[in-house]
């Protein structure tokens, strides 16, 4: 399984995308709800899921599956 981006769709709004894929998933009109499905996907699958502002940049990760750096606690 491939990690799950939320990036800028380039007509507007924002996506959902496979890593590697070049279709979107999914597309919404706030990054807020293109979130709460890449999120879903992302534990469905047991993936990473990066979200990307809307110069494309990364600005958050969230893990949920095998984590190579787990958190120390």
């Amino acid at each position: 399984m491939a990690n799950q981006h939320i990036t800028p769709h380039p007509d507007g709004g924002y996506q959902v995308i496979e890593e590697g894929a070049s279709k979107a998933t999914e597309r919404f009109p706030t990054q807020k709800e293109a979130i709460a499905a890449g999120r879903k996907i992302a534990k469905d699958q047991q993936v990473e899921l990066i979200i990307h502002n809307k110069e494309g940049q990364i600005r958050d990760k969230d893990s949920y599956g095998n984590d190579p750096f787990p958190p120390r606690g």
